[in-house]
């Protein structure tokens, strides 16, 4: 690491579960890391007991600040909900580049998170990664995602740690759609499980939800093969297997037979999934693109078809040539 990239001052926007693993990680590396929270109390709260309640165990590095008023750093890592990005970028300082943390659409304009930002300079973070693992330095692997060479160049050198292995890309679109449409399928996988369909129905659900990823990326002028990588595959399989996913878990809630509300009701922390769903549905009617397992989903989370309702409208599609 250069030593350029060891001096820059990194702030992570968003306090989260995700954010406050990310300012972990990155401080335990000896970067200089200040964490954002927009509540003054909460933040205060962390910054005094060292620890965020939403990642219980994992303590805060001596050097990492949490404060409430905005901080100007080199880099900004943005880590808030997908549905708040756009509100809070008249706040952030102007000239560093951003680092897209979030994952999902946003509702009404269906946009991903860089062309909200644009034209601002930006780069997308994504990959298999769950917020605990990274908070206590388990191995992992993420994608950091930006056309600008030179700014990727640079982002790598400042981001990766001993312990997060990051690899770059010039296909910010795809990055960002596997993100965000992986949390769908993880939706429909946890359904899947939940209602006690079997293993040989998740893993096909998981191949097929690939596909229509991949189409889709393909028609947003990303690149399909993106969708096999870290961003789509590897996020893919670690959410619809993985326990910890807050989509796979509602999905297996649903699955169950609870309700959507009681499920949300029950939980302090964003199921991206939910709102993603029927922005990615409409993303992919502009495009002309079908997505099947996306349709589905929205039609669960809407209350317009039920499970069996749902499995008996995937499996009776017309039969075609994979």
């Amino acid at each position: 690491m250069s030593k350029a990239a060891a001096s820059s001052s990194i702030a992570v926007i968003g306090a989260g579960a995700w954010g406050t693993a990310l300012a972990i990680l990155l401080a335990k590396a000896g970067r200089a890391v200040t964490l954002w929270a927009r509540d003054p109390q909460k933040a205060a709260a962390m910054q005094a007991g060292r620890v965020n309640p939403r990642l219980p165990g994992a303590l805060f590095p001596p050097g990492l600040r949490v404060i409430s008023d905005m901080p100007a750093a080199d880099i900004l890592l943005i880590a808030v909900p997908m549905q708040t990005l756009r509100a809070i970028l008249p706040a952030l300082p102007a000239q560093a580049p951003l680092v897209l943390c979030c994952k999902g659409l946003e509702q009404g304009s269906f946009l991903l998170a860089p062309d909200i930002v644009a034209p601002r300079p930006c780069a997308v973070l994504t990959g298999p990664n769950f917020a605990h693992e990274i908070a206590a330095g388990l191995p992992a692997a993420a994608v950091l995602a930006t056309p600008d060479s030179a700014l990727r160049a640079r982002l790598m050198a400042a981001l990766h740690t001993p312990t997060l292995r990051l690899y770059g890309a010039a296909d910010i679109t795809g990055a960002a759609l596997g993100g965000a449409a992986k949390n769908v399928i993880a939706i429909a996988a946890g359904v899947v499980m939940g209602a006690g369909l079997g293993e040989n129905a998740r893993a096909a659900l998981i191949t097929r939800g690939l596909a229509e990823i991949a189409r889709l990326a393909a028609a947003l002028g990303g690149k399909a093969e993106t969708i096999s990588g870290l961003s789509g595959l590897g996020d893919l399989l670690l959410t619809c297997t993985g326990t910890s996913s807050r989509n796979y878990s509602l999905g297996f809630g649903l699955g169950q037979g609870q309700g959507l509300a009681d499920i949300l009701g029950n939980r302090s922390a964003v199921t991206e999934g939910v709102m993603t769903a029927p922005a990615l549905l409409a993303r992919a009617a502009q495009a002309g693109v079908e997505m099947p397992i996306t349709q589905a989903v929205t039609k669960l989370l809407s209350g317009e078809m039920n499970v069996p309702q749902t499995m008996a409208a995937l499996m009776g599609r017309a039969l075609k040539d994979e």
